[in-house]
């Protein structure tokens, strides 16, 4: 109770953090890890917490966290006029209903992706490793690698806010970008300066990292240059580029992520199978012998107990989708369109949870692309209502782009907290946690942040509005319902959509190959990510993928190199641990003083000096910090642990 007290504190600060961010720039952030700090300094006063307790509060906290993520798709409501504000019941419905079938549907996947799988899950690692740093509980001589791991924890997270403190004073520039023309065509490269970002591209690991380099030269180094010079506009490079990514290559990255999703989900048919089967072998076994015979690592909440859940949830599902519909528009159809759409979400969010699941695996939660599932789903969404509801005026079409808002909002839901929960059940398996208590505090995380999300967002909108030229952007949610009105009004360019799906199949055939030969690997979903996901954000994961593989290569023939492989995971930890702190404090710092950049301390007259800086200090951080922790695992005593 006390774990799952204070992980519903810890939510009110990150969820108003991540709407807010996530309104403003379109991306939010995995609460996980720094809840988990936040727990293990809290908890230290008292004598009787353990590695556990402090998992819950962390599963809590980043299951409301994860949520914030609706702001990508229910603010489309406000834009297109449906709603004035986020009436709070039918916000609160969507948000519960969709997050707990999230939940249940994740039950069964995490015999599946986490118990039968080789999937890295970055975060969860990450997480995990923090947890037992803070607990002390490595096994055998490990002491002195404990004391090791928590300096070098420590001193990468204040490496990585200190970076990020600097940024936000204007000290180093926070992205370093350069676009060209050549001819009529433009293209350019973007890099964050985010060490976060460095420690996922460590933890993700090599393949990926370079399968998501392969998808940055797809979008900038071919696509880019093909579309600008077919599509020639007025403007400077970074305009003309950045303008074209949004508006074409974006849809080419939807249409590979779409393709690798539906070639996930096809290959996991199998191993989810088994995963029910041994989940229905785990419930009798646990009636038969009672749940003592079932290793605390596989209790699971019962399937029957999931089965039925997940039937509850479509109760207020089906009510929130009638109240919506009730009396506008398309109320001589309202039976047939809420039946469509309860059994759209059960079917198509099995899949989405499966994917965004698999995704959070391959390269963790917080590069995981839900918003474009989201597509994807909205798409779909869209199309469903056009063949059984065609709009004959202008009430009844914008009545269905609001329903097809309405119905993704839903499955945005289930596919963020499938992406967050086997991110937080590896956590759980690797400190030997019980799942079935992981899945109950996932539960009361989604209800504590279906409470907090819509009087935030409700105040937001009262506050600045979204869209316009003094509101905040939102821009995924402005895509999204553009998308849905592009399907429904008959505007969507599908031939950009197919381009995507073709690259997806060929990198497919690719892969294929590799996996037949051994000689090598591309992950289609990675490369799908290249592409979809601006270069700024994916950049630097390859960099830290490739300093990651350079450190665990520079210390393989050093004494104790397992122990420097494990030092050089906490040392990736500690960056997204600094950045994610700070990033929770400069968001409250932002809200608070009304202001975007309230610590700069310098104008724009010192930003070529600040881009020179930053730039060297982007590189020479992690570079200094692998090399300290590789000379002390040095001097760790040896270890026989492997």
């Amino acid at each position: 109770m006390r774990g799952l007290l204070l992980g519903g504190a810890i939510t009110l600060v990150f969820t108003a953090a991540n709407v807010y961010l996530g309104l403003k720039v379109g991306l939010t952030f995995a609460s996980s890890i720094p809840a988990a700090v936040i727990s293990m300094a809290v908890l230290r006063a008292v004598r009787n917490a353990t590695i556990v307790e402090n998992n819950i509060v962390q599963t809590v906290a980043s299951a409301a966290g994860t949520l914030s993520s609706v702001i990508f798709v229910l603010p489309g409501l406000v834009m297109v006029g449906w709603w004035s504000g986020f009436p709070f019941w039918q916000s609160f419905w969507i948000i519960a209903a969709g997050g707990v079938l999230g939940v249940m549907y994740s039950v069964p996947l995490r015999r599946a992706l986490v118990t039968h799988s080789d999937l890295p899950y970055p975060e969860g690692v990450a997480a995990a490793e923090v947890l037992k740093v803070g607990a002390g509980e490595h096994e055998e001589e490990a002491a002195a690698e404990n004391r090791t791991g928590l300096i070098a924890l420590v001193v990468s997270s204040i490496s990585s806010a200190g970076f990020q403190i600097l940024s936000a004073m204007q000290l180093f520039a926070g992205t370093f970008a350069a676009y060209f023309r050549f001819g009529a065509s433009t293209t350019g490269i973007g890099l964050n300066g985010s060490l976060a970002l460095i420690g996922a591209g460590h933890l993700i690991g090599l393949t990926v990292g370079l399968a998501i380099f392969a998808g940055l030269v797809i979008a900038w180094g071919i696509a880019m240059p093909i579309l600008t010079a077919m599509h020639p506009m007025a403007g400077t490079p970074d305009v003309v580029a950045l303008t074209t990514w949004s508006q074409y290559v974006r849809f080419i990255g939807t249409g590979t992520i779409g393709v690798s999703a539906l070639w996930a989900i096809g290959r996991l048919v199998t191993p989810v199978l088994q995963g029910l089967r041994s989940a229905a072998v785990a419930s009798r076994l646990r009636r038969a012998d009672g749940a003592e015979a079932l290793p605390i690592v596989e209790r699971d909440i019962p399937i029957g107990i999931v089965a039925l859940v997940s039937l509850v949830c479509l109760i207020p599902i089906a009510i929130a989708l009638d109240v919506f519909l009730a009396g506008g528009a398309l109320g001589s159809m309202l039976q047939l369109l809420v039946i469509a759409a309860v059994v759209y979400i059960v079917v198509v969010g099995f899949f989405v949870a499966a994917a965004c699941g698999y995704m959070a695996g391959l390269i963790g939660s917080s590069n995981s692309p839900v918003s474009g599932l989201a597509i994807l789903s909205v798409i779909g969404a869209s199309l469903l209502l056009v063949l059984l509801a065609h709009a004959g005026n202008a009430s009844e079409s914008s009545a269905l782009v609001a329903y097809a808002l309405f119905v993704t909002a839903v499955l945005i839901n289930v596919a963020t907290i499938s992406n967050d929960n086997l991110q937080d059940l590896k956590t759980g398996q690797l400190v030997e946690a019980t799942p079935w208590r992981q899945q109950v505090a996932l539960v009361v995380g989604v209800l504590f942040g279906a409470a907090v999300i819509p009087p935030i967002l409700d105040l937001l909108n009262r506050a600045y509005g979204f869209g316009g030229a003094h509101g905040l952007p939102a821009p995924q949610a402005t895509l999204i319902s553009t998308l849905a009105k592009g399907v429904i009004q008959g505007q969507i360019d599908w031939r950009l959509i197919g381009v995507g799906a073709l690259v997806g199949a060929g990198v497919i055939a690719i892969d294929e190959l590799g996996h037949i030969t051994r000689r090598f690997r591309l992950p289609p979903l990675a490369v799908g990510l290249g592409i979809y996901l601006p270069a700024a954000t994916t950049a630097p994961a390859v960099v830290g993928a490739v300093f990651g593989a350079l450190y665990n290569r520079w210390v393989s023939h050093k004494p104790n190199a397992a122990a420097a492989r494990r030092l050089g995971v906490l040392v990736a930890s500690g960056l997204i641990v600094g950045e994610s702190l700070f990033g929770v404090v400069l968001a409250g710092i932002i809200v608070i003083s009304g202001k975007e950049t309230p610590l700069a301390v310098v104008g724009d007259w010192f930003s070529n000096w600040a881009s020179i800086i930053g730039v060297v200090a982007f590189v020479v951080t992690p570079i200094l910090l692998y090399r300290w922790i590789g000379f002390r695992a040095r001097r760790l005593p040896v270890s026989s642990r492997t």
